[in-house]
């Protein structure tokens, strides 16, 4: 299993950015998949999953500024991201919903 997420950089609040999960090594669309992100000085925090129908959910903070989307064809998870404020810097993981598997993670900072 493999999961490779790039996308991340430094933005001005209110930018945009979009994050990207290429999978491989499993069957990517027979699992829900999550975005998770590690916030300084926190744990995980889940940020969105996605089911493999494409039915998304949110985590309260980000709903109406990003959206999660994939591609069962070409094995990839999305993150359109905006509106970012300072609080969404962190490094930010695609994971299979529910397992410990995620990639290695790819940095959003939000900074002026």
């Amino acid at each position: 299993v493999h999961l490779v997420e790039s996308g991340g950089g430094l933005v001005q609040p209110g930018g945009s950015l979009r994050l990207s999960c290429r999978a491989s090594g499993f069957a990517f669309d027979g699992y829900q998949m999550s975005w998770v992100r590690q916030v300084p000085g926190k744990g995980l925090e889940w940020v969105s999953h996605i089911t493999r129908s494409g039915s998304p959910k949110y985590t309260d903070s980000v709903k109406g500024r990003f959206t999660i989307s994939r591609d069962n064809v070409k094995y990839t998870l999305y993150l359109e991201m905006n509106n970012l404020k300072p609080d969404d810097t962190g490094v930010y993981f695609c994971a299979i919903t529910g397992t410990e598997t995620r990639g290695q993670g790819t940095q959003v900072t939000v900074s002026s």
